[in-house]
């Protein structure tokens, strides 16, 4: 990899499935030196996900760039030993294990600071190490559920609904990468390590901000309010002809414009249109006032009308318009390829972190299981071939 702003900063990163790796994938990119450990034999349960590509999970593929692969058994003393030689080395580990599993082999965070106490420990789990729920499973529907996202997905009169994505579990993996690299820094000013406990449901809590408020300053229970916003109108998913485009009219004097496209002033001099506290009451008035406009308009065509009068739209892209689109796709390159020695090329999503200075432009396929172990067992820790052999003969590594 060419020299990214995390050059030099080492990590071990013993995560699973997926908001571990992203995290790690997110300091990877990056430029941190990341070496992934997964258990000898099966590595991570992620490998086994669909979509496979000649024998290899793209699911995998996709959230383990950029990094090194070695396999080894923690459950063993050798195991342990030596990953607590690559501790002493490292400057960050990430882990997301239940808790209290890294405790019981002796290499949690306490055991390891002992051993490098500038050492930063990166956790995710479903609800973190403390509390009453510390123990309990954590996946991404789980954080979706308990957060409350799930509620107040959907329609009006429709079921709590997930959102399409895994959003839990990348919301944890960016929220362990944020907390890792400010105790980093602290560690820049003071030497000091940190322990980073990230939970899959504060993650989400986090992220759903006016939801919270609504009930924590007036008390109603917010519901399934479709597409539309809370605080805003219209900002909205709206039926054209084609499909649907979501209008973004987010002040009076967006709405304004608005009006002036549709030939329907007269809105502003009705009651309950003419400010946006009113419409966010009024809005099941105003959709269909506004839908009868689009109703012989294309979305493609209604999208730069209003893009042009300075009025935010958009349609609502399927993925392959997402992957073929000239500005996410193109210019912004959010979709990467990537020649993996088992799968090859192919395409993946890329990185949205956009560096002036450091471009983030290396992307290297994910390991194949243990594919450097040898190496970073003889570069980093020395250990002699013949040892190395003994270690795979009796399955530690």
């Amino acid at each position: 990899m060419g020299k990214g702003l995390l050059n030099g900063v080492k990590v071990l990163d013993l995560t699973r499935v997926l908001a571990g790796p992203y995290c790690a994938m997110m300091l990877a990119d990056m430029g941190a030196e990341v070496i992934k450990i997964e258990r000898p034999g099966k590595g991570d349960d992620a490998r086994g996900n669909f979509p496979i590509i000649n024998g290899e999970s793209a699911y995998y593929m996709n959230l383990n760039r950029n990094k090194k692969g070695m396999t080894l058994n923690l459950k063993s003393e050798k195991g342990k030993d030596i990953l607590r030689q690559l501790v002493a080395q490292s400057d960050i580990l990430i882990e997301n294990y239940r808790p209290g599993v890294m405790e019981k082999l002796g290499l949690g965070y306490e055991d390891l600071k002992k051993i490098n106490p500038g050492l930063i420990y990166g956790c995710v789990s479903g609800f973190g190490h403390y509390g009453p729920y510390s123990q309990r499973a954590g996946y991404d529907i789980i954080g979706q559920a308990m957060s409350g996202l799930m509620s107040t997905t959907g329609w009006p009169g429709g079921k709590p609904t997930r959102t399409g994505t895994a959003i839990a579990d990348v919301m944890g993996g960016l929220s362990c990468c944020t907390g890792i690299l400010a105790a980093y820094i602290n560690r820049m000013k003071t030497g000091e390590g940190e322990k980073v406990d990230v939970s899959l449901v504060d993650s989400m809590v986090s992220s759903l901000e006016i939801i919270n408020i609504i009930y924590l300053c007036t008390g109603k229970v917010p519901e399934r309010i479709g597409n539309r916003y809370e605080a805003i109108y219209p900002y909205d998913s709206f039926e054209a002809s084609d499909g649907s485009v979501v209008i973004g009219a987010g002040n009076d004097k967006l709405f304004q414009l608005l009006c002036g496209q549709m030939g329907k002033m007269e809105l502003l001099e009705d009651e309950r249109f003419n400010c946006n506290n009113s419409r966010v009451i009024h809005h099941a008035e105003l959709k269909p006032v506004i839908e009868e406009w689009l109703r012989d308009k294309k979305v493609d065509e209604i999208v730069d009308l209003l893009l042009e009068a300075g009025i935010p739209a958009a349609p609502i892209n399927t993925i392959d318009r997402v992957a073929k689109d000239p500005h996410i796709a193109g210019a912004r390159e959010m979709f990467v390829e990537i020649d993996h020695p088992r799968a090859g090329k192919l395409k993946m999503t890329g990185n949205q972190i956009k560096l002036t200075d450091h471009k983030i432009d290396t992307f290297r396929p994910a390991p194949v299981l243990s594919q450097d172990t040898e190496e970073i067992l003889r570069e980093y820790l020395g250990i002699p071939q013949e040892e190395v052999h003994l270690l795979r003969e009796e399955k530690i590594i």
